[in-house]
């Protein structure tokens, strides 16, 4: 990842094809472990594609991966006033829920505060 960042932060600055030195300097100049195999793979890869194009296909394919954030969904019976107290004692409990795990963290704290 941090070859790619260097590769990317090269583009921004202007140079529209970046070398392996360029990268390497980049990578140096943060103090970050250069890995020579890393750096000549990504550049066989990106080697005469224009780097918008690649974004914008990155962009497509992480459209298609879930994103795993899992929704609770409460079972209503067809009614129309039913759908509404359900959702709001949903919606309740949720924020029970949300008071219970705030008080466990404050007591995971021990006495000790990160700015103290």
């Amino acid at each position: 990842m941090k070859v790619v960042a260097a590769y990317l932060l090269a583009v921004l600055g202007g140079n529209t094809s970046p070398s392996a030195e360029h990268i390497k300097d980049i990578l140096s100049i943060v103090g970050a472990e250069v890995d020579d195999d890393r750096i000549e793979f990504l550049l066989s890869e990106v080697k005469g594609k224009d780097i918008t194009e690649l974004i914008a296909a990155g962009r497509e394919q992480l459209a298609s991966v879930p994103s795993g954030g899992g929704v609770a969904v409460a079972a209503v019976a067809p009614g129309g006033g039913g759908a509404a107290a359900a959702a709001a004692s949903a919606a309740a409990e949720a924020k029970k829920e949300e008071k219970v795990e705030e008080k466990e963290e404050s007591d995971e704290d021990m006495g000790f505060s990160l700015f103290d």
